[in-house]
């Protein structure tokens, strides 16, 4: 679960734009915007290193301080990476209250994938879904759920159904439409009865052909 033990401190911001920016991500500073609580938006920048401590768990309330002011609890809202470096180039942070449920997004991990029996026959296991969005406190908000997969045989399919969410997080997605992971047989084996199907199909419209051409030939003799 998160907690509420990791301080980031911030320095206040008022230069926009991108050229601005760029010059703070060039000296080690992620620009960032706080958001939420009935209170304008407030930017900050932070150091790169701290931020990226501070974010190493996903859905971690984090203590923010604005130039060494009083801190208040936020959590991640969104962040920008650079599609090269994988470095965080922007923040949106969200101010929170710890004893109001928030809506939140939340990785989802497979275990025991190996130990699928239908894995060990051959069967590809295919994760369909990989983030659950979830309700619960800011501090009961989960770094990642884990779903045990190790009893799966092929031509299964588990939908969000079949998963038990930690203590105080509610599941949001349909439990009956979202599929989180499907076990199908292996592709060769799959794609080897697909060409005989369609061998089959072929042979079957020759068939047909060659019998109408019989029967054409036989009208024309009357």
């Amino acid at each position: 679960m998160a907690a509420t033990t990791t301080k980031l401190n911030v320095n206040s911001r008022s230069s926009e734009g991108s050229r601005a920016a760029r010059r703070l991500r060039r000296s080690g500073r992620v620009p960032g915007v706080l958001y939420g609580g009935g209170l304008e938006p407030v930017g900050f920048d932070a150091d790169a290193r701290e931020l990226r401590l501070a974010l190493a768990g996903s859905g971690a309330v984090l203590d923010l301080s604005i130039d060494g002011d009083k801190t208040t609890p936020v959590v991640l809202k969104e962040s920008q990476r650079n599609p090269v470096r994988g470095e965080t180039t922007h923040v949106d942070l969200l101010r929170v209250k710890l004893d109001e449920e928030i809506h939140a997004v939340v990785p989802l991990e497979l275990g025991g994938v190996d130990d699928a029996p239908g894995v060990k026959s051959g069967g590809v296991l295919e994760q369909i879904t990989r983030e659950l969005n979830v309700q619960a406190l800011p501090t009961a908000i989960p770094e990642s759920i884990v779903h045990e997969v190790g009893e799966m045989e092929i031509g299964e399919t588990i939908l969000l159904g079949a998963l038990t969410p930690p203590e105080g997080v509610t599941l949001l997605d349909d439990l009956e439409e979202t599929v989180l992971a499907t076990l199908s047989p292996p592709r060769l084996q799959a794609e080897a009865a697909e060409e005989i199907e369609a061998e089959t199909e072929l042979v079957g419209e020759g068939e047909q052909e060659a019998g109408e051409g019989a029967s054409d030939g036989a009208a024309g003799e009357d």
